[in-house]
């Protein structure tokens, strides 16, 4: 058995993949592969890159339906029914909170109330109307944003495990900037991949381990890119319902079998906290999750993830 790594950076993150088996050629050409895949990807969903479907949309849709490709738009029904599903807490349509806290351009602001008030009558996937039958995305008010960002690498990493599992590959670890991670099979002799989930910016500092075979991790949290104000760490996560960064939790982990899925559900068991964990691991059969609150000494909550330090 020989093991294989092939690397890129994509979607602002830096993809890798771990593939093993007995052809180290056939191991590397289906991992690059795997990558294009993340790369074509990005040149249709990216919010950055003009040309792009979602830049198409953005820029058009408040003034005439824009219509997409068929699988883009299967993404944004499943957006649309991930937000429904959790009460708002997941939404893609977030992008113009982002901007107004200054997380897109890196020049963070703090915007009082009547900014975040003007911002948020734009925001949320009740203003993104979808038309099934012509493929279309239409916005009922100009300002309306929408960002796949916490979606998008999730659905990635999906797509470049079906290229691998269509060129034969059964043993491969992905992930996106190490806060998605997919498994394909185990390797030799063990019953998963172990991977390890850092509570803190330390990463050394390990609170939980999970083995993953045909199963997916994401992990949110608020210091990926954070700032302070008055002592407060705020974090690059807004909670669509408030316009706020969110303050329930540290950190967020989920487990399902699909990356797409456990992206999103992590982004909104971060946003809900504690008060929320019922409500995600109802969602889903077979969920695992971990939730570190924001309260200082609170203990985490975990279901089905075993903590190293209960």
């Amino acid at each position: 058995m020989q093991t294989v790594t092939v690397a890129r950076n994509a979607m602002a993150t830096r993809f890798e993949i771990a593939l093993i088996g007995e052809n180290a050629a056939g191991l590397r050409a289906a991992g690059e592969e795997a990558l294009a895949e993340v790369d074509r990807l990005e040149a249709r969903l990216s919010l950055y890159r003009p040309s792009s479907e979602i830049a198409r949309v953005n820029a058009h849709a408040a003034r005439e339906p824009v219509r997409v490709s068929p699988s883009v738009f299967k993404l944004l029904e499943q957006a649309r029914d991930l937000q429904r599903e959790t009460g708002g807490a997941f939404d893609i349509a977030t992008a113009p909170l982002v901007r107004c806290w200054g997380f897109m351009s890196g020049s963070l602001y703090v915007p009082d109330d009547a900014e975040l008030e003007q911002v948020r009558a734009r925001v949320g996937m009740h203003h993104v109307l979808l038309d099934a039958d012509t493929l279309t995305v239409r916005f009922d008010c100009e300002g309306v944003m929408i960002d796949l960002g916490a979606i998008g690498k999730g659905y990635a990493i999906d797509r470049a495990a079906e290229v691998l599992r269509d060129a034969g590959i059964t043993r491969a670890l992905l992930h996106g900037g190490t806060s998605t991670v997919y498994a394909i099979g185990a390797p030799p002799e063990q019953e998963g991949w172990k991977v390890g989930i850092a509570g803190a910016e330390d990463e050394s500092k390990t609170i939980a381990r999970v083995s993953l075979k045909d199963m997916a991790l994401s992990v949110s949290a608020v210091w990926a890119r954070s700032f302070e104000v008055d002592g407060k760490k705020l974090g690059h996560v807004i909670d669509p319902r408030t316009g706020h960064p969110v303050n329930n939790a540290l950190l967020s982990a989920v487990m399902l079998p699909s990356a797409t899925e456990s992206d999103a559900l992590s982004t909104a068991l971060l946003v809900l906290g504690l008060e929320g964990h019922d409500r995600i691991v109802k969602l889903r059969p077979g969920i695992r999750t971990l939730v570190m609150p924001a309260q200082p000494g609170a203990p985490i909550e975990s279901y089905g993830i075993d903590l190293l330090h209960p």
